[in-house]
């Protein structure tokens, strides 16, 4: 089978020369595990840190990048119940997806509805789980609060208008440049161009003066602390991850006089302590995607060959949603 392996690490200039394209012999599952053909891989931008070395989670090369996927069960090892030969389904590892085919524990695969093609999996899963894990399990949103969305044309961000939507939330979304602005129009109710306005002045001239009950921020840098205060009494600030390369430092009086709360989101620990969490919003997730509620928008598709250009565009913030990988 083919297989995108990482040999050494790399920063995205060097992806091609890192990533190559080799044979493996299949995988075979286990006790508990399920082997899946692989037909989608959804990128997202954690993944050009796992290459470059920068991750939390730092992997040792020779390794394949991919996260996100979605496929068909073409094997189950023994005392595997609930999933079948056959069963098209859909996950998220830490890494390794970036295959034709791999094995996986069974308890972690979720079974696709007709409603929802692979694709569509692959677009949404991990992402859409991010929001909605930091959505309602960390920051409680409410139906009727305002969510404000930082780098809200990215994999995450997208997500997360649409998921604060279908949660009930008034969402602004942000980003930094007008074409992005212009993307995001259609999907939020308000927009900031964080690149030319003022971002703490927009979200409390956007709320009459009340401040945002939640920041979703995936991006990090110079517009985190703004956009902090910016925060309503009681706000929640949602740290998702530093796409923009810089982990903000903020001023621990801002929390103080706010009564407000910084919180993580990090979804890998949450599906490995809170197992039945995570399912229960993938089941959100998905139903959402069947019925049109959550419409992911795919910035490209490329081949498993291309799996270098694909971190690429993600690393130099050029995706507008999802890159896919199809096989």
């Amino acid at each position: 089978m083919r297989a995108v392996v990482c040999r050494e690490f790399g920063e995205a200039d060097a992806l091609p020369d890192v990533l190559e394209i080799v044979e493996l012999p299949p995988p075979v599952p286990g006790p508990g595990e399920v082997a899946v053909d692989v037909s989608c891989i959804g990128l997202n931008f954690h993944e050009t840190l796992l290459v470059a070395g920068r991750h939390v989670v730092r992997p040792e090369p020779p390794f394949s990048p991919g996260s996100e996927y979605a496929g068909t069960v073409s094997a189950v090892g023994p005392g595997v119940a609930g999933v079948h030969v056959g069963d098209r389904v859909a996950g998220n590892e830490e890494y390794g997806v970036a295959r034709e085919r791999i094995v996986v524990r069974a308890d972690r695969v979720t079974v696709l509805p007709p409603s929802v093609p692979d694709a569509t999996a692959a677009a949404v899963l991990v992402g859409a789980a991010t929001a909605v894990h930091g959505l309602r399990q960390r920051a409680g949103l409410v139906p009727g609060e305002t969510l404000a969305v930082l780098g809200a044309s990215g994999g995450v961000g997208l997500a997360a208008v649409d998921v604060g939507r279908a949660l009930g939330a008034r969402v602004i979304a942000c980003a930094s440049s007008a074409e992005r602005t212009e993307f995001l129009r259609p999907r939020a109710h308000a927009v900031i161009d964080y690149s030319v306005q003022d971002l703490k002045a927009e979200l409390r001239r956007l709320t009459d003066g009340h401040g945002v009950d939640v920041v979703l921020d995936p991006v990090g840098g110079a517009h985190a602390e703004a956009a902090f205060r910016a925060l309503a009494w009681r706000g929640r600030h949602l740290v998702v991850g530093f796409a923009s390369g810089t982990i903000p430092r903020l001023p621990l009086n801002l929390p103080l006089v706010k009564g407000a709360a910084v919180l993580g989101v990090f979804l890998g620990e949450f599906t490995r302590r809170e197992p039945e969490a995570h399912r229960a919003n993938v089941a959100d997730v998905l139903d959402w995607a069947g019925n049109g509620r959550l419409v992911p928008h795919v910035h490209a598709v490329l081949p498993l060959e291309r799996c270098a250009e694909g971190l690429q565009i993600l690393a130099r913030r050029q995706a507008r949603g999802k890159v896919l990988l199809a096989l």
